[in-house]
């Protein structure tokens, strides 16, 4: 555990070195934010210097090694030291007049990040679910010299899939120079850390429009931050009322209810972001959760802009970048947030000019970012194959009862900010109109699933999943960020002092089952009991003895991405294991996720077929012409091939090359 620390305190000082100089920049576009955007720094930080690196990447004009990445960290440290030095006195107010605020925003970012790293030091396992699939996308990165990355689980095909968020994660691998098998990890933890100083960050930055006193704003931070990362929906309030107690109750379910209630036929998936957490798939919905503040302060910032001498085209450039970025990470948060851009930038026109001029200039912001963002992520789209098929009406619609049950809280606060400002008749804040903006779309991405849903491969029965679970999931994320400021809002302006307690009650009677929730999400997946550390392949040493070393091998001894040959096993089991585990490309790996990926099953079916012929044809020439046909050099044989394998023709191997590592029954040809 001493020794995790020192690596959880050189990562955060890493992130921190990070932040620290890009804070200049930081500190000059988020000028009217509570914390002047110190929040954001290390988010700026992270994705300013990944996206650089992409981008001399995919231009072919410098390899991804560990010298570019630092090439670009102090290139781009000089450049916010040369913008220091025009801004130095400037900048030296802005720090000694807020220095209080930044230490805290480090002192919550360095707690948050310890919490969770001992969290997920108790079940480190990269195994289960679909962990295999992102620890090879950062394993395969690691290993490419230019982008886009190499399939691991298709050989002779490059990664089609958005991507950029396990990148980053390679980028800051590379960075430190810690095995990815621990950085893995640690990325849960800093995603975690990172939108809970964010949230913290934008929800005080909305209640300090109000004019509070600190505290208050510090309340709606917080409320925020843990709504958004430790929060969970009112299932557990559900299942306790129906079932009489809490005996037996499975923290999943609070994602898949619909489909316990409704009927197998409909399959859905309403995730929030602490399941995520829990889970530790190191996917691109969570990864995009820092873009995705990022986001939302930049159009906080420039809407509070509009109408003033000030041109807010640095922030605007920079939101460019960051859709760019969102697209090829998790290309459903693209829309969702133009449409936030562009509704939040229209409404704050229409409060300065008529709906003429209003709607001229949001079109021309918004036709600015689009353009924007597709020429800065054109590389991604040059090699990137869409597999949906257009919309279509949904077969299945929720009980509305069902939803209430999963959105209780949020329709709670809407509906108390909407009394609150009819009744109260309150003075009118911008950010309640920010707010107000939040709330429309977050109803409408819930609303959305109920009539259309996105095709895509999947079957009838599970039709409308993908398009719930990717739209409802920023909904929880908006509703948590308005949450905080909502109650701040309502709280302190109401009078008498008796209905300031009733929303206290009211507000508590919703607060403790969805804090409940991580109680029996966290006890239940990670026991609490025996610390394991922050090695993420713990579970290959005690399970696969043999085929770990073996995997330690090939990670050892090859430098690029020779192309292997293990067994092909279905999805959310330990085939690919070693693919996943090294970033070596397999002819072929989970051939359900390659069908996914690709929109067709006939390349992975006929490669299932080859590979099962490379192991079991009694033929040494057919072996021979599969093999020279996906140019293997390495062949793999270890428990889950003669498992998989059962007419296995191991002799001939020897004569097709030679064993270069042997331990146990695992071993490993050289072809």
């Amino acid at each position: 555990m001493i020794n995790d620390f020192f690596l959880i305190f050189f990562w955060w000082f890493l992130l921190f070195i990070l932040g620290f100089s890009f804070l200049p920049l930081t500190l000059f576009l988020f000028q009217k934010f509570f914390d002047k955007g110190y929040a954001f720094a290390k988010i700026i930080a992270i994705l300013l210097i990944s996206y650089l690196v992409w981008l001399l990447g995919s231009l072919k004009l410098l390899p991804f090694l560990q010298e570019t990445v630092w090439f670009v960290v102090i290139a781009a440290g000089l450049g916010n030291l040369f913008f220091l030095q025009k801004k130095r006195q400037e900048l030296k107010k802005i720090f000694k007049k807020n220095w209080k605020i930044f230490f805290l925003e480090e002192l919550l970012f360095f707690s948050a990040l310890t919490f969770w790293s001992f969290i997920r030091g108790f079940q480190p396992n990269i195994q289960g679910l679909e962990k295999f699939m992102d620890f090879g996308f950062v394993n395969s990165i690691l290993r490419s010299r230019f982008f886009p990355p190499a399939d691991m689980w298709l050989t002779g095909e490059t990664i089609n899939y958005y991507y950029f968020g396990h990148l980053i994660s390679a980028i800051l691998t590379k960075l430190s120079g810690i095995d990815s098998a621990i950085t893995y990890n640690l990325m849960i933890a800093t995603i975690f850390a990172l939108i809970f100083v964010a949230s913290f960050s934008l929800a005080s930055t909305l209640a300090n429009q109000l004019k509070l006193k600190r505290k208050y704003i510090f309340a709606a931070g917080l409320i925020s931050a843990f709504l958004l990362t430790l929060g969970g929906n009112l299932h557990p309030l559900y299942y306790g009322l129906t079932h009489r107690g809490f005996t037996g109750y499975w923290y999943p379910d609070a994602t898949r209810f619909i489909v316990q209630k409704f009927g197998a036929a409909d399959n859905t998936i309403h995730e929030f972001p602490l399941y995520s957490f829990v889970v530790a798939d190191l996917h691109g919905h969570m990864i995009n959760i820092p873009t995705v503040f990022l986001i939302l302060a930049l159009i906080f910032n420039i809407s509070l802009e509009i109408g003033s001498k000030k041109k807010p085209l640095p922030q605007l450039l920079l939101l460019s970048l960051c859709f760019a970025i969102a697209f090829m990470t998790n290309a459903w948060d693209y829309p969702i947030y133009l449409l936030i851009a562009g509704g939040a930038i229209l409404l704050f026109n229409k409060l300065k000019w008529n709906w003429d001029k209003a709607l001229i200039q949001t079109g021309i912001i918004c036709s600015f970012l689009v353009a924007g963002s597709l020429l800065l992520s054109l590389p991604f789209h040059l090699h990137f194959k869409s597999i949906a098929k257009g919309i279509a009406l949904t077969d299945f619609h929720s009980p509305l009862w069902m939803p209430l049950v999963l959105w209780g809280l949020p329709l709670f606060t809407t509906i108390s900010f909407f009394a609150f400002r009819l009744f109260r008749k309150a003075k009118s804040q911008s950010t309640d109109y920010f707010i107000l903006i939040l709330l429309a779309v977050s109803w409408l991405l819930i609303l959305i699933p109920e009539i259309f849903y996105v095709k895509d491969i999947y079957i009838h029965s599970h039709q409308r999943a993908n398009t719930m679970f990717k739209l409802t999931y920023q909904s929880f994320v908006m509703f948590s960020l308005a949450s905080g400021y909502i109650i701040i809002r309502i709280s302190t302006a109401l009078k008498p002092k008796f209905l300031r307690v009733l929303l206290i009650i009211l507000c508590s009677s919703f607060f403790i089952p969805v804090f409940i929730y991580p109680y029996f999400a966290i006890r239940s997946y990670y026991g609490l009991k025996t610390y394991q550390g922050l090695y993420g392949l713990n579970y290959l040493k005690t399970s696969y003895p043999d085929d770990y070393r073996a995997i330690l091998w090939l990670n050892k001894n090859i430098v690029n991405q020779a192309t292997i040959v293990e067994a092909v096993g279905e999805s959310y089991t330990s085939f690919a294991r070693v693919s996943a585990n090294t970033g070596l490309p397999a002819i072929l790996g989970w051939r359900v996720h390659e069908w996914l990926w690709r929109g067709s099953f006939e390349e992975p079916g006929k490669r299932t077929e080859e590979v099962q012929r490379i192991y079991e044809s009694e033929s040494l020439e057919e072996t021979r012409i599969l093999l020279e046909k996906y140019e293997v050099e390495y062949l793999f044989l270890g428990s889950l091939e003669r498992e998989q394998y059962p007419a296995l023709m191991e002799e001939k191997f020897s004569q097709l090359g030679e064993i270069v590592f042997s331990s146990g029954r695992t071993k490993i040809y050289k072809l």
